[in-house]
Formats: structure tokens, sequence, C-alpha cells
């Protein structure tokens, strides 16, 4: 009988224990790779939108929440005239809830800016002025709030009328109601407000001239904060919150897991006395008696992350889809944070073994006499 042979057999001792064991393990890391995926997927797809608006850089005030806070849109005329800058475009984005969609991006963009350039028609047309009670949608947004072309929208107390369907060249684009910018503010009761101001420089320019540009921003206005498109986010308060609590809930559901599978070895330590003290009085030593209980632990780690990652990649698509996130973001699944995730199972389970293993390489061998 081989070494590998009796960790094999011991974890097949008790199939429904290892069972239930590696089903907490699952669930653990099925939460790292749903929660930590869909909050990746959400930055990306802000930064892709970003970039396919053609924006460098992102004024924004420096309050902290999901979406910016207003601020006065005469920020804009400030900083216009700076170095390198070569358009600006006003914003005002709410994530929000519209007619059956719980979440739902509103972007308002001020008329004529280079925010609209970006937009395709698939069909029907753009509105005519600032002044339009109109609004266009992104594919999924369509798709979502089951709109066509001539269908009124309800917009808080307003209704507008779809004009056209555009797709954008992101997800956070497609999935968007787009409206111009003092229809929203009308709307909301904010004239003049804005929550972000797109900036787009020169061809030439270089990182190190957008840094330097970003900084005199904030020098000239300091009430608000100038980023990168790579950054945005990263700076967001209410990003960040997002983030801390998806690791957060994940790293419970992953103790959870230690708990378990530190449940399961110290109980087949208890369970194999008599087989454990008879492989030391043939000639095992103490620390290939650990190294046992470690693999049969690493093991469990394993395979509870391998299929944790299997049903956390499965159960974020179908969340994704569904019509409450649908548009908003695409999940990160990338090999990286799989290959983490399976690297975090295995850390779960030597971690959870080092109690178990030590405890069994401190039996006597005399105990295999008294035990049979």
């Amino acid at each position: 009988m081989t070494f590998f042979t009796v960790v094999i057999r011991g974890l097949w001792r008790r199939p429904l224990r290892t069972g239930l064991t590696l089903a907490g393990i699952s669930i653990g890391i099925a939460a790292v790779v749903a929660l930590v995926g869909m909050s990746r997927g959400f930055e990306k797809g802000w930064q892709v939108g970003l970039k396919a608006r053609g924006t460098d850089i992102v004024v924004s005030n420096r309050g902290g929440s999901l979406t910016p806070k207003p601020f006065d849109a005469s920020v804009r005329d400030r900083i216009a005239g700076l170095p390198h800058i070569a358009a600006t475009c006003n914003l005002l984005v709410e994530v929000t809830s519209v007619e059956e969609s719980d979440l739902m991006i509103l972007s308002a963009r001020e008329w004529g800016g280079f925010a609209w350039n970006n937009l395709e028609l698939v069909s029907g047309r753009m509105p005519r002025d600032a002044t339009e009670e109109a609004a266009v949608l992104g594919q999924t947004a369509a798709e979502v709030l089951k709109k066509k072309i001539g269908d009124p929208i309800q917009i808080e107390t307003k209704k507008l009328t779809v004009v056209g369907i555009v797709k954008g060249g992101a997800l956070v684009e497609d999935g968007s109601v787009i409206l111009s910018l003092p229809l929203l503010q009308g709307i909301i009761g904010a004239p003049n407000q804005i929550n972000a101001i797109d900036i787009g420089v020169t061809p030439s320019t270089t990182e190190q001239q957008i840094k330097e540009l970003t900084r005199q921003i904030e020098q000239l206005v300091p009430e608000v904060r100038a980023v990168t498109v790579s950054e945005h986010l990263s700076h967001n308060e209410g990003f960040r919150l997002v983030k801390a609590m998806s690791w957060g809930t994940s790293l419970l559901a992953i103790l959870v897991g230690v708990l378990g599978v530190m449940n399961t070895m110290l109980m087949t330590v208890f369970e194999r006395t008599h087989e454990i003290c008879v492989l030391l009085a043939v000639g095992w030593t103490r620390g290939r008696i650990m190294r046992m209980i470690l693999y049969e632990s690493a093991l469990l780690g394993l395979f509870g992350g391998v299929i944790g990652v299997a049903i956390g990649a499965i159960g974020v698509q179908v969340l994704s889809a569904t019509p409450a996130i649908k548009g908003l973001l695409q999940p990160d699944l990338s090999i990286a944070l799989l290959g983490l995730s399976v690297v975090i199972a295995i850390a779960v389970g030597i971690i959870s073994g080092l109690y178990p293993a030590w405890r069994s390489s401190r039996l006597n061998p005399s105990q295999a006499l008294q035990a049979g």
C-alpha cells in the first residue's frame, strides 16, 4: 500500500462527511468567484465604457457614493482652457429604477458633446435637439425594458419617447438610457448640476502630461477629483466599499469552510487512532503522519476549490443574465481569479489540517495495543 493510497482511503472512509466538507469549501470558493468576479466586472465595464466614449480623464466630486455627487457645471469652464485638453463633455449619470427595472443607468450628456459620438444607431434616430422630450436606449437597455421605437418611457415623473436604439461599443453604454443633459436636469430639479466631466486630451499627450493635467485640474478646482480612466473607479469610495464588502462576505464563507475541514480532520484523527499508532509502530515517522493528514486536508481543499470555481462561474453567468443586473456588468472571470480561488481553497485545506496533523503526530505507538 503506497502513501497516496493511504491518503485517498482516509478521505473515502466517511464519504458522506467528506462530501459535506467539500460542499462547505465549494460554497466559500463559489462566493469568492461570484462576488469578486462581479465587482471586477463592474469596474472593467465602466472603464471600457469610458474608453469607448473617447474619455481620457474623469472629473468628479470628491464626495463618496456609487455615482458621484452633483456639482456646478461651471467647473468645466474653469478648466477647459488648460493645456492638452482637446474636448470636454458635462454629464449627469444616475443608477436608478426605470419602470420595471430596479437598476438602470441614466446617462445624460451635454448636447453636442463628444460623449454622443460613439453611439451607433441600430434603429430610429437621435434626438433632434437638447429640448426634445426623447431618449435613446442602448441595445441591452431596450431588451431589459422591452421597448421599441416610438414607445413611451417613464423617467421619474416625466414621460419621454424612445426615438432610437443604439450600440455604444461597451456593455455599460449598451445598458444605458441616454438623454440630453438639460432634460434630466429638469426632470430631477437640478438645473446647472452635473456629476462628471469627461475630458479628451490631444492625441500627442503623454501619460506624464496627463498626470500633470489631473494635478493642475485639482489645484485649480480643489473641490473636485481628476483621475485617469484606469484610476476612476479605484478612487470611488462607493465602489471601494462594494469591493471590500465582496471580499468580506467571501472571507466569512471561507471561514465556514476552514471550520468544516478542521472538524472533519479532527474526527478522522480520533477515528483512526489505532491505524495511526500501528503506522508509527511499524516505522512511520511522526513527520510522515503529519504529511498524511495535511495531504488529505489539502486534497479536500483542491477538490472543493475546483467544484466551487465551477459553481461560482455558472452561478455568476446566470445572475448577470437576470433583468435586475443585465446591462450593468459583465463578470470578469479571468484565469487569474479562478486560479487564485483554487489556491485559496488549497490553503484553506492546509491551514485547517495543521492542528489535526500535529495532534495525530503526538499519538503514542503503545496506544495501538490499548485500542486493539
